[in-house]
């Protein structure tokens, strides 16, 4: 029988997010930043050689429009990570069993993500010349501020979590309405969201194809989506 614990649920995300912090930790000491600097030129250098450095040309596409850029700073920063956790906090409240594998989805991905950030650490395009670091020069939003940036790891671009978990929210709405309009909405979210971290400046095209296949694979493994 599915049980329905928020004891329980707690737990698991305290200690999800504690072995992140572990592996935030273990990628950073030393010189952990230079590393993950090389990993990021790396990464660049890939993406010139199969034509698909895009990064650069969208920014300044978007940063004649401001307004806009703030609005994209925003999505990025909240909008995001709110509907993923929002969908689940309302599949709970439901007491709907497609929350459990919802949330072993998302949690699945989390976990497969660390070893590659604790072994290919990746700084995100906003820390490297020739990128905007947007939050910072247009919504004035440091994320390298020193007490936000002990609750987070800088430098794990690669894969995107965020699309990852864009593709399982995304996918999960649209199981549940009849709505085309809104069927069609949830399954554009993960290319908004791509979009949305390569014109910040927070994630290359190879970090969101990256979390795109981790979010697929997540979802086939823990809810037998994609058969």
């Amino acid at each position: 029988m599915t049980t329905f614990s928020i004891r329980r649920e707690a737990s698991l995300a305290l200690s999800v997010y504690g072995l992140y912090l572990l592996v935030r930790a273990l990628a950073l000491r030393g010189n952990g930043r230079a590393r993950a600097r090389r990993n990021a030129e790396r990464i660049v250098a890939v993406q010139k050689r199969l034509g698909i450095d895009v990064e650069p040309a969208l920014q300044r596409a978007v940063l004649r429009f401001p307004r806009t850029v703030h609005g994209l700073n925003v999505g990025y920063a909240t909008f995001n990570v709110t509907l993923t956790v929002g969908w689940l906090l309302l599949l709970y409240r439901r007491r709907d069993p497609a929350y459990h594998e919802l949330r072993r989805a998302c949690q699945g991905a989390y976990l497969a993500a660390q070893p590659v950030f604790l072994l290919f650490p990746t700084e995100p395009p906003r820390a490297l010349e020739g990128f905007v670091d947007t939050m910072s020069e247009v919504s004035g939003f440091d994320l390298e501020h020193p007490i936000l940036v002990r609750l987070y790891n800088p430098v794990a671009a690669m894969p995107s979590l965020h699309v990852a978990f864009a593709v399982l929210t995304g996918a999960a709405i649209a199981e549940r309405t009849d709505s085309r309009v809104v069927k069609g909405a949830a399954y554009a979210y993960p290319a908004l969201v791509s979009f949305i971290v390569a014109a910040t400046g927070n994630h290359y095209v190879l970090d969101a194809v990256a979390g795109a296949a981790l979010g697929l694979g997540a979802r086939r493994v823990f809810t037998g989506g994609g058969n």
